[in-house]
């Protein structure tokens, strides 16, 4: 039996036990999984191998990174501004940043960075790792290239470009970068090990990560659902605004050096354990068990999940629905119910809370399997939190 070590709450051992199944029949080799409820923690779960091809295992306070999940924490940043009054959700993003008027862009509302309604979410020419990660080309390159469709028109996931849109946009507002406001304004205060820009001293507590082929489905499982032959394509495509828009960056950067993390990318270099994506989600909708007070004032929470962009997404090619930076519950991306915002991860890992049970979920896992948005290990734990959370309201 796979060793699964921490705690979890009475009536929550159905999510310890979909975690203990994620790794010894869904694929899983390293994980996390974390729970709180009305403020208070309930699931702290790890286990597995910190790095999916080594020895050493998935220790405590071992943390990962968490790709497109980085997106979730990343939006607090122009929330919180807007709520304290630094930050004008309706202006064009021009008024902060004047370069970024070039090419028909000088209408562009800062909500459309947020919604992916930008037109932008690919390059003409894709930036090199280095160039990626470097600060500036990035946003030098976002602010130059012309939409790919009429701003606001439409809406596609903006994959990789939402690093630079986003990060630059922080930075002409309050002089600091994204990663470091984000630090210093909201991790410091929570008391969160979770990075937007990973600090050299812990750099020693990130697992690995990799591909890894998910299990073949039991044949009590019925078919597996395949991709749409559209999506497939697409995927195959290298001119495809799909392949493009994951393609931002060329060839793709290896997470697993020092200097991915340690970069500020908002749409992917984030670095957390489940404990602090979870009582980051808890502190967005309500007050924690300890004394700590809420991150979002009522008003701010429900303009981080009204629905902004809905119906076929340009780039993903299945429907999807968002907020302001925050992906919403749908059929692309199931979480707990209607009213749930958050973030998935390609490859697997998944944060959300749910103002209307007072949950906050997250799952982060080093064993990336063929997933954009819902993963079936994420899925698994979210089924048995919802058994979970039904039973103890009876």
């Amino acid at each position: 039996m796979v060793d699964v070590q921490g705690t979890v709450a009475d009536g929550y051992e159905p999510v310890r036990d979909a975690f203990r199944a994620n790794l010894t029949e869904r694929g899983d080799r390293g994980a996390a999984v974390a729970v709180y409820r009305d403020g208070h923690k309930v699931v702290d779960l790890w286990g597995g191998l910190a790095d999916p091809h080594g020895r050493e295992p998935w220790a405590e306070d071992t943390a990962q990174v968490v790709r497109s999940v980085t997106k979730g924490p990343a939006a607090a940043v122009p929330h919180l501004l807007h709520q304290r009054g630094r930050l004008d959700l309706d202006a064009p993003v021009g008024t902060y940043w004047p370069e970024f008027k070039a090419a028909g862009k000088e209408r562009v509302p800062v909500r459309h960075l947020l919604t992916h309604r930008a037109g932008l979410p690919a390059l003409d020419t894709p930036l090199t790792p280095r160039q990626a990660l470097d600060g500036v080309s990035g946003p030098c390159a976002v602010a130059a290239q012309a939409p790919a469709w009429e701003p606001g028109t439409a809406h596609g996931y903006h994959a990789q470009t939402y690093s630079w849109l986003l990060g630059e946009l922080v930075l002409r507002v309050t002089g600091r970068s994204l990663g470091r406001w984000f630090a210093e304004e909201v991790a410091a205060p929570l008391g969160l090990d979770l990075w937007i820009g990973l600090p050299a001293d812990q750099a020693h507590r990130v697992g690995r990560i990799a591909e890894v082929d998910a299990p073949p489905a039991p044949a009590s499982a019925g078919l597996r659902v395949r991709p749409k032959r559209e999506v497939a394509d697409a995927w195959r495509d290298p001119h495809s605004l799909t392949r493009r828009a994951f393609g931002a960056i060329d060839p793709q950067p290896d997470e697993n050096d020092p200097a991915y993390p340690a970069a500020e990318l908002a749409a992917s270099s984030g670095v957390a354990t489940a404990r602090s994506l979870a009582r980051f989600y808890a502190a967005l909708i309500g007050d924690l068990g300890d004394g700590t007070r809420r991150l979002y004032a009522p008003a701010t929470l429900t303009q981080a999940r009204t629905e902004e962009s809905a119906g076929p997404d340009r780039v993903l090619l299945v429907a999807t629905r968002f907020g302001l930076g925050y992906m919403l519950h749908g059929p692309s991306s199931p979480m707990l119910g209607p009213g749930s915002f958050g973030h998935p991860g390609r490859g697997g890992s998944l944060a959300f809370a749910d103002p209307e049970t007072g949950l906050a979920f997250a799952y982060v896992t080093n064993s990336l399997q063929k997933s954009v948005t819902s993963d079936p290990r994420a899925q698994a734990l979210v089924r048995a939190l919802r058994k979970a959370a039904a039973d103890g309201d009876r």
